[in-house]
């Protein structure tokens, strides 16, 4: 499930960091089984993408850093 702007204006400003850590860990082990051959679903690596990008865009809306 993708995360929503709301959803992430809701946490708070630890949870939003903490929520980052976790799907930049999860890009990175996508990544590495893609390049081995071991990632069927390679669309997961495009939404932890995505999911990370409104992370930072409402962190930077919100002027905290990452």
């Amino acid at each position: 499930m993708t995360l929503k702007a709301k959803d992430i204006r809701a946490m708070t400003p630890e949870e939003r960091k903490k929520k980052l850590l976790e799907l930049k860990k999860a890009l990175l082990t996508y990544e590495i089984r893609k390049n081995r051959g071991a990632l069927k679903e390679t669309g997961k690596i495009r939404t932890v993408r995505r999911d990370i990008a409104r992370i930072l865009t409402v962190m930077r809306e919100l002027g905290e850093t990452a």
